[in-house]
């Protein structure tokens, strides 16, 4: 089966979401097609236009934006004077609906990847009414727990990786949240020490997610390393701004709000951020959910993951025209 051909954007802009800040948003495929956000991961990463190819074009609107500090929209995280005070889970949430009223949608599919995965599953939480369906891989719920697992008990497997890792914190810094102190380090007015920082950060990220060459190859570029490290360790040092309550799980907790959205799970068998069974057991709290294992995949679920979530968009457009 695999992913749909590539297609270019029909129209796009840059949405004022206040704060000083602007999304970067597109549309492509069919413009009265069945609408779909994708939401990209991280958080940090930005859209890629292979994201698109997710989506049969003839029968969705296709939705991509990057997220605030992310890829076109502005300021970037990789400028040390953005604010990143006004970039949490919650501001996210609030540019989703705001892009969704300016694009004049009702209700939308919400694809999501990693992080993408936590921000859509705490979406359709807390906006029900909006989300007609959830299709995610890489599955993450971002707990305190998956976040020590992967700063953490990952070093058991990744001993020598892991040994580097913490050597670039302070002495003092190494037996505490790792995130959070990668984080103070990139907040630094030293341009050295950010900078440091953000390639120990990267270089720890491609050793305990094994990546396609390509993700692996952006962290070559220093803009992109800053503005990503700098991003991922602002949400993973505050429990994703989920709540104080967050360490065994806020989004598993309120699985049960999922409840009448249907929802495909496309998770590799050997994705060392489930180490947990998060994803297991989010599918049996989550009533109307499909979880689809990969067998000998990892994050990236590879093809045969690519042919399940087209398979799931197809099932969904399908259902949408009866």
């Amino acid at each position: 089966m695999g992913r749909y051909p590539e297609i270019e954007p029909y129209d796009h802009g840059m949405l004022d979401v206040g704060d000083g800040n602007r999304v970067y948003w597109e549309t492509s495929g069919n413009p009265h097609g069945k609408p779909a956000v994708v939401l990209h991961g991280g958080p940090g990463s930005g859209t890629s236009p292979n994201l698109r190819r997710y989506f049969d074009p003839a029968a969705y609107r296709i939705v991509l934006l990057d997220q605030r500090g992310a890829g076109r929209s502005t300021p970037p995280a990789s400028d040390p004077a953005t604010d990143m005070s006004v970039n949490t889970t919650v501001h996210l949430m609030a540019d989703l609906e705001r892009l969704r009223a300016h694009l004049g949608i009702g209700r939308w599919l919400v694809w999501g990847v990693s992080w993408g995965s936590i921000l859509g599953l705490r979406y359709a939480q807390t906006h029900p009414g909006v989300v007609s369906e959830l299709v995610l891989t890489g599955v993450a719920t971002g707990s305190g727990r998956e976040v020590d697992l992967l700063t953490r008990g990952l070093g058991k497997i990744f001993p020598e990786a892991h040994e580097r890792f913490l050597a670039a914190l302070p002495a003092d810094e190494r037996d505490g949240d790792p995130a959070a102190a990668y984080n103070r380090l990139l907040e630094s007015p030293d341009p050295g020490v950010r900078e440091r920082a953000a390639r120990a950060w990267t270089d720890w990220e491609t050793a305990m997610i094994p990546a396609p060459p390509g993700s692996v190859a952006r962290f070559r570029d220093p803009d992109f390393r800053r503005g990503f490290a700098r991003t991922v360790t602002h949400y993973w040092g505050n429990d994703h701004f989920l709540g104080e309550d967050n360490d065994e799980g806020v989004v598993l907790r309120d699985a049960h709000l999922l409840r009448g959205i249907p929802g495909t799970l496309v998770q590799g068998s050997l994705d060392f951020g489930n180490l947990l069974g998060v994803v297991w057991r989010l599918h049996h709290a989550w009533p109307g959910s499909e979880l689809v294992i990969v067998d000998e995949a990892g994050h990236d679920a590879g093809a045969a993951g690519d042919d399940a979530l087209v398979a799931a968009t197809d099932r969904y457009a399908r259902a949408e025209g009866r």
